[in-house]
């Protein structure tokens, strides 16, 4: 029996759900990870403004959110999920565990980037009078700009495996849809078009990011 046209609406709805969760989560990420990411590099030894403790203490943080499996962190979130959005179920809550699984991942990811640029150029920013806050905008940041935009490409990739991870227990998008029609209802071919579908969406993503650090690093 062919219930493509029943399913259809459905999955494109799924569809929908995925990208507003990764879309929003994406962005509260980047508000939350990048700071996060400069913090880290600038409180380092050595740095624009070296604090051993500081760094320790949020490198510690930085380093437990990232080996926390995610299906674990949904279950131990659930509390802070209920408490902002009202529930644990559906999309807008799981932004919640997206968000504070991915910042984590981010914050490393930007202070890679950061530790990349020449320290040359930061001395030479300094030499000429320019406050350390005046270096991380108009040197660090910069200067990292595309390897920036490939981690934050990197991360949604991984915001997106994350969201397909949620659907596992309610979350909704297209993993909560592969499960509730794929898998519990014995339908492989169900499961496979949304296993394209997420891999498509991946690849384009992926490619968009791609060609705008690219691009980035050519000027």
């Amino acid at each position: 029996m062919n219930d493509w046209s029943r399913i259809a609406p459905q999955l494109l709805d799924a569809t929908g759900e995925t990208l507003y969760m990764v879309g929003v989560a994406t962005v509260l990420t980047v508000l939350l990870g990048v700071p996060l990411g400069v913090l880290l590099t600038v409180t380092a030894p050595g740095a624009l403004a070296p604090h051993p403790v500081l760094n320790r203490l949020l490198g510690l943080v930085v380093n437990l959110g990232r080996s926390l499996p995610f299906i674990i962190l949904l279950v131990l979130v659930a509390p802070v999920t209920r408490g902002i959005v009202g529930t644990t179920i559906g999309s807008t809550a799981t932004i919640v565990p997206l968000t504070i699984g991915a910042v984590p991942f981010l914050a490393r990811l930007v202070e890679t980037s950061l530790r990349e640029v020449a320290h040359g150029k930061v001395e030479a920013t300094l030499a000429m009078g320019a406050r350390r806050r005046d270096v991380v905008r108009t040197v660090l940041l910069p200067e990292a700009l595309p390897s920036l935009v490939a981690g934050v490409t990197v991360t949604v990739v991984a915001l997106i495996s994350y969201s397909a991870m949620a659907g596992a227990i309610g979350g909704g998008g297209l993993g909560d849809f592969a499960i509730r029609y794929g898998y519990q209802q014995f339908r492989t071919d169900i499961t496979l078009v949304t296993v394209v579908l997420l891999l498509v969406v991946v690849q384009l993503l992926q490619w968009a990011g791609d060609r705008w650090a690219r691009r980035l690093a050519t000027h």
